[in-house]
């Protein structure tokens, strides 16, 4: 009798064994870096994103639960058809547990929505409309890094109470666009300013001057960019061309990154505004991390690049503590741990999604205040977490408790 009790209890010892180990999904942790490799958005996220996400993988170790990480990549095009494609693929046939980055909203809301249907990771970098954690959200998507409506109450709210009180848009007519255009119409509105109209550009344009010279006609004090990338670079460039800011009036970059001042130039770029989420100097922690980063790359990293680091390295805990890989398990965790990174400092995950954390109000350096390449902010203001990002209640996610 205790023969076959020890032997019943060795195989019931097994079969649990067995199934701890089968909590990692197919025997590997596959995440999927979702971006623009080639366009607009490729020097704000593409290859850099990837990177990023690697040293993350590298740092936890390369294995967890003692599983390998794999990181495997994509060009979505800023379509939201073929990024639906691949992540369908990468979710049915490659097996992929989570996918990552994944700029452009209207892409973003519609992986978003796939992810849920299938019960997968959705850590986003690079998507900016607030609606991903609004009526939108996801039980399985969290919003890393920054949202329209962090920039809008950013740069919109202090652009406002510095005098800048009457606006017009120059706005992408796409879900990112449309979503910053609200947000920061929102902000301007409730600190008593007014917009006095909107023109709505193509995705990817390279000549505004039409869209620029409604903006100059309309006498705003605020030309409000609610646009990215290289669309905001040549929206800048070419309002110097039209002398827009010798003749008056402002503009107001709703998101401006490094990589965008870069490629401007401080003789073009010098006075702007912008709100971010990460800047390389402004700890021993960030610049170390960005020495490590820049070996890799080319260019100095920004906050998207940031944020994929922390959203990887934060889901990797979340699995490490839950157990398992099962989506829906780790989403929980992520919302329960910490935030704790070289960036991030007693952050924590909501329950709509929206990782909560200090954002930075900038302005960029005149020429003369530069020290070297990419030394290209100064420090206005520190904005707390708490007054960072929409309180919860103002948000329509089905089911976050708003409380």
């Amino acid at each position: 009798m205790w023969l076959k009790l020890t032997l019943a209890s060795l195989v019931a010892l097994g079969a649990t064994l067995g199934n701890a180990q089968a909590q990692i999904s197919d025997d590997v942790v596959k995440i999927g870096v979702l971006n623009d490799q080639a366009s607009l958005y490729a020097d704000l996220t593409g290859q850099g994103s990837v990177i990023a996400a690697r040293l993350a993988a590298e740092d936890f170790g390369g294995k967890v639960l003692g599983k390998p990480i794999e990181i495997v990549f994509a060009d979505h095009q800023n379509k939201p058809d073929v990024g639906s494609t691949v992540a369908n693929r990468w979710i049915d046939v490659e097996k992929v547990d989570a996918i990552a980055d994944v700029p452009t909203s209207s892409v973003a809301l519609a992986v978003q929505e796939i992810t849920k249907n299938k019960n997968r990771m959705l850590l986003i970098s690079g998507a900016a409309s607030s609606a991903l954690t609004s009526d939108k959200c996801s039980p399985t998507g969290i919003h890393w890094t920054y949202d329209t409506w962090a920039l809008a109450n950013g740069t919109g709210k202090a652009t406002v109470l510095a005098g800048g009180d009457s606006w017009f848009f120059l706005t992408a007519d796409y879900a990112f666009g449309h979503a910053l255009e609200k947000d920061t119409t929102d902000v301007v509105k409730a600190n008593g300013g007014k917009v006095l109209g909107v023109v709505r550009h193509p995705l990817n344009s390279s000549d505004f001057s039409s869209f620029l010279l409604q903006a100059q006609a309309s006498k705003a004090k605020i030309i409000g960019l609610a646009n990215a990338g290289t669309d905001t670079t040549n929206s800048i460039k070419q309002a110097a061309e039209f002398g827009i800011v010798k003749g008056g009036q402002n503009l107001a970059g709703l998101l401006v990154f490094l990589n965008d001042v870069h490629a401007l130039g401080l003789d073009v770029a010098q006075g702007l505004m912008l709100t971010e989420a990460f800047y390389w100097d402004l700890t021993d922690e960030t610049r170390a991390w960005t020495k490590r980063f820049t070996q890799r790359h080319k260019q100095h990293p920004n906050m998207i690049h940031a944020g994929v680091y922390g959203a990887v390295t934060h889901y990797l805990k979340a699995i490490q503590a839950a157990g398992t890989d099962e989506a829906k398990a780790v989403a929980a965790k992520m919302k329960e741990l910490p935030v704790d990174d070289f960036f991030t400092k007693g952050g924590r995950v909501r329950e709509d999604g929206r990782t909560i954390r200090d954002m930075y109000l900038f302005q960029v350096k005149k020429p003369a205040e530069s020290k070297g390449p990419w030394d290209y902010y100064k420090l206005v203001r520190t904005i707390p977490a708490a007054e960072a990002f929409r309180p919860i209640e103002q948000g329509n996610c089905p089911f976050a408790k708003k409380s």
